[in-house]
């Protein structure tokens, strides 16, 4: 049956099938896999892609006219032009290839943000950001002598879209901003926050590694000048993902790292850069990942974004309302908009016990402060346990997690 013909209706028990790792068991229990947050599991096309590369196409791009050589190319910048569809973005000249969404910010830190800055310029971003868009900003504040500004949030981890509108002064000289926090589901007025950016003339990066695996995202609509991305959360392989910025930035943006692939000309005096996106894209790339990438794209294209979306919001419905039932159980980050992530602690259990216990029933979730300290110091917690949810998971799922915690609670509660 291919996934067209399963999917009139979203059927997570029928796409489980194309995960092979989800047939595991764990402690000999069946793998309720919840962790989708941190990564996602590969479908078996994907994995079929990476083993097809290294099969029948082994070899460096762009740099050869020999088969395999132009196998390679075809299926690197065939990834490139299915991302540029999936994200609408205006051209495959507007994707760079990065390792992910950590690269690619610290990419537009260096190479587009530092060179604006000079000492009392300010870099705006908000409180519930994930680490990996605060410390590029903290690296280049501290370059340059400019300051790294974090906006409020409410005690149900939503953004405070005035204040942080307050925050945009005479100083501020970029934004960055997660569309969906790893921490907290909290889903971001994104368009909203660049509306009010660009009317000032400050650009703006978005973090969407959390938002492009569960719903539609369009770079245009948004009109985001940097939007980062990372093929693993939207079960493509580790090791790839990309950024996705408006042309004209990115040709006059210098280059961040050198060597071969982003130069046209190299002489001892001066060197020619490469036309964009390569001119980005030093060395030599991650070709198996980028393979992955573009099966992982027509996958999701193949499922539908719009199914996924729509039986993700149901099903974060119902786990939410099943483990507010479990007793001494409070749920850290309740948004109104809010996407597939439920971060909870236990009373009287750390949730590195939680994590633990709940591991022995098979149940795999993620502990720790998510990469979020400002958010766990925000609400005043040393960490939290968290549930991640993707389109492959089912009620039994939630079950199993929850009777995981009653179990949790008693024996340390």
């Amino acid at each position: 049956m291919s996934v067209a013909e399963k999917l009139i209706a979203l059927d997570p028990l029928a796409l489980r099938a194309d995960f092979p790792i989800l047939a595991e068991r764990i402690h000999s229990k069946p793998l309720a896999y919840l962790d989708n947050a941190a990564t996602a599991q590969k479908p078996q096309a994907v994995i079929d892609a990476v083993t097809e590369y290294y099969t029948h196409m082994n070899a460096n791009v762009h740099r050869g006219v020999h088969q395999l050589s132009e196998r390679a190319t075809a299926a690197y910048e065939g990834a490139r032009e299915k991302l540029a569809r999936f994200v609408n973005a205006a051209s495959p000249r507007e994707v760079v290839f990065t390792r992910g969404t950590t690269e690619a910010i610290n990419l537009v830190a260096q190479s587009f943000v530092r060179p604006k800055l000079k000492p009392g310029d300010e870099v705006l971003v908000s409180t519930m950001e994930h680490h990996s868009n605060i410390v590029p900003w903290q690296l280049v504040c501290e370059q340059t002598g400019a300051k790294l500004v974090a906006a409020p949030i409410n005690e149900r981890g939503e953004l405070l879209l005035d204040e942080f509108e307050k925050l945009i002064n005479e100083r501020t000289r970029f934004i960055g901003i997660v569309h969906v926090s790893n921490a907290l589901g909290t889903v971001n007025p994104v368009r909203k926050i660049i509306d009010m950016a660009h009317a000032r003339g400050i650009a703006v990066l978005v973090d969407g590694a959390q938002a492009v695996p569960h719903a539609r995202v369009d770079v245009q609509v948004l009109d985001a000048d940097f939007y980062a991305l990372s093929g693993h959360k939207m079960y493509a392989p580790t090791g790839i993902g990309a950024l996705i910025a408006k042309a004209e930035h990115l040709e006059a943006m210098p280059p961040w790292q050198g060597g071969g692939e982003m130069i046209r000309m190299v002489r001892f005096d001066r060197s020619i850069w490469n036309d964009i996106p390569h001119k980005f894209e030093a060395g030599t790339p991650n070709i198996a990942g980028a393979a992955g990438l573009g099966a992982a794209i027509d996958y999701l294209e193949a499922v539908g974004m719009d199914r996924i979306a729509a039986y993700e919001a149901e099903l974060l419905d119902w786990a939410t309302r099943r483990l507010e039932q479990v007793a001494g159980l409070r749920i850290v980050g309740t948004a109104r908009d809010k996407a597939g992530v439920i971060s909870f602690m236990l009373d009287g259990v750390h949730p590195h016990d939680i994590g633990t216990i709940v591991d022995t029933h098979g149940v795999a979730i993620r502990t720790g402060h998510h990469c979020a300290m400002p958010v766990m110091e925000f609400f005043n917690v040393p960490a939290t346990a968290r549930a991640s949810i993707a389109f492959y998971n089912t009620r039994e799922d939630i079950e199993r997690l929850a009777a995981a915690l009653e179990d949790c609670r008693r024996m340390l509660a």
